[in-house]
């Protein structure tokens, strides 16, 4: 819901601060409406049925994938798309991918959203209306900013969100803030007093390609984003997770591997763990002109990684039948 509208909602019927509380602590629970709300006054209730509505988005169309992923696409009161997904694991996690921007102003070539027109930043009443919603479908305990939009562009509002992340059961451990390496929000991430977790979304080692693939990084060349990545381990002690798209003949060879391993070892104490730890992920397939890499290709990628003491993992394929890729559902019904 909106919460800067609900304390003006609150103050004008005249009610006490805690109202706005005690509604909330209901939200988190994951009620559906403000009819459940006992311990508010009926009269109260129904005013705010009538002149609040329950959350600052509207569905415009919800796809579950046959292995339990759920994508929703919402629209905010002035009509811009994003997106939002809940994601369910076999040892019973439940993690959500948030959005917090509609669309995106850094065009990486491979990203669906990409290729979308940038609306504007969302506020945190709208980021966190996207956990609510999975919420009230089933208890929640991950969250990842890996959806729409740079998150250190909107670092403000995605801070707020976090602040109240775990009254809906997401713990500020369990919840990473991914990044194409804005330093700037790096260095201020680093800077706050909760355990968040950063998220670097690197895809090449090669400072030419990944220039090709992600314009930004000509503003902020990879050497020096590595750089700010090892201040926030120094910082906070908190390992450092890599995201790294898998891309058929373009960042999926051998030698390419190896270059990452040094790129990621640069600055390491020699006998001590990496402070990175690496996220292989299969590319699902969008309207840019890239295709996945093969299990083959990823998995001599993967052994290359692991010669070289880098810690690594292959994410498992979520949702690809419900175009699940950031962006893909927003695209596909503009």
């Amino acid at each position: 819901m909106d919460l800067a509208l609900l304390d003006q909602t609150l103050a004008a019927h005249g009610e006490p601060r805690y109202r706005a509380g005690q509604i909330w602590a209901w939200a988190a629970k994951g009620v559906d409406g403000y009819e459940q709300m006992t311990n508010l006054p009926v009269a109260l209730r129904e005013a705010l049925a009538h002149e609040l509505p329950f959350s600052s988005l509207t569905l415009s169309e919800e796809a579950q994938s046959s292995d339990g992923t759920i994508k929703a696409l919402f629209q905010t009161a002035d009509e811009r798309p994003l997106e939002a997904v809940l994601m369910r694991y076999r040892d019973k996690r439940r993690s959500i991918c948030v959005s917090s921007q509609s669309g995106c102003p850094l065009t990486c070539t491979f990203c669906a959203t990409g290729q979308m027109k940038f609306a504007r930043n969302l506020t945190a009443s709208e980021i966190l209306d996207q956990a609510l919603y999975f919420r009230r479908i089933e208890p929640l305990d991950h969250c990842v900013f890996m959806g729409m939009g740079e998150p250190m562009l909107n670092l403000d509002n995605v801070l707020a969100a976090c602040e109240r992340l775990p009254e809906i059961g997401i713990t500020h451990r369990r919840t990473a803030i991914s990044t194409v390496g804005w330093i700037p929000g790096i260095e201020r991430l680093a800077e706050q007093p909760t355990p968040l977790r950063l998220a670097l979304s690197l895809h090449a080692a090669d400072e030419a390609l990944r220039s090709e693939l992600m314009p930004v990084n000509e503003r902020y060349p990879l050497k020096d984003v590595l750089d700010a990545c090892r201040a926030f381990y120094e910082r906070k002690h908190r390992r450092v997770f890599v995201e790294y798209v898998m891309l058929a003949g373009i960042n999926d060879r051998y030698q390419q591997a190896l270059s990452l391993a040094r790129a990621l070892s640069g600055g390491d104490r020699e006998g001590e763990p990496s402070i990175f730890k690496v996220n292989l992920i299969p590319f699902n397939p969008t309207d840019s002109p890239y295709e996945g890499s093969s299990r083959e290709s990823i998995a001599a990628f993967r052994a290359a990684l692991e010669s070289r003491n880098i810690p690594v993992t292959v994410r498992l394929t979520r949702g690809r039948d419900i175009d699940a890729a950031c962006g893909q559902l927003a695209a596909r019904t503009a």
